[in-house]
């Protein structure tokens, strides 16, 4: 049986910034839109925390969902001990308007499964 995995006080993940560009011909055609996101995740906790993969869940504006799970983050296994930081970019294409939320997974330094989730943003595109 696995073992649950739970959230631990201090362990926080939110969205710096999004922006949106449009990228013309050098995006898919039928998804001509990239929602590029920044993201922290901090540990204040008291302990030290690998964070070992993600999943999210984008919804379109046509209703169908998208769900994008794997191992690391943008390549990377972030080790985090009390006190630290780790940031980064990255994107998602679009047809149109979008909403996501997720979470990242992990393991902390007793070889507890711990998570951190992600609250909901909308990826809007802008007025022209």
């Amino acid at each position: 049986m696995a073992q649950p995995s739970s959230e631990i006080p201090g362990l926080t993940a939110h969205l710096d910034r999004l922006v949106h560009h449009h990228g013309g011909n050098c995006l898919p055609e039928g998804t001509p839109h990239a929602f590029v996101y920044f993201i922290t995740i901090k540990n204040e906790s008291d302990r030290t925390v690998t964070l070992l993969g993600r999943k999210w869940v984008i919804q379109q504006a046509d209703g169908s969902h998208l769900v994008v799970e794997g191992d690391k983050i943008v390549g990377e296994r972030p080790r985090l001990a009390p006190g630290e930081h780790f940031s980064y970019n990255s994107y998602h294409v679009a047809a149109g308007n979008a909403s996501a939320h997720g979470s990242f997974h992990g393991v902390d330094e007793f070889g507890q499964l711990v998570h951190v989730k992600l609250a909901p943003f909308e990826m809007v595109i802008p007025p022209e």
